[in-house]
């Protein structure tokens, strides 16, 4: 059984989340590494930010 955890974040921590995964995300890039997952949480997070 998956337990499913809700963290609130402010507007500052959403922002600052974003950046520092699409910084992780440009590093993968650079690498040639794959970038589904970071794709995947990052589209998460700017959704239920906008909410």
């Amino acid at each position: 059984m998956r337990r499913k955890v809700k963290i609130k974040f402010t507007d500052f921590e959403c922002n600052l989340l974003v950046n520092g995964m699409n910084e992780f995300r440009n590093l993968l890039l650079a690498e040639g590494l794959p970038t589904e997952d970071v794709n995947k949480l990052l589209l998460k997070i700017i959704d239920k930010s906008e909410r």
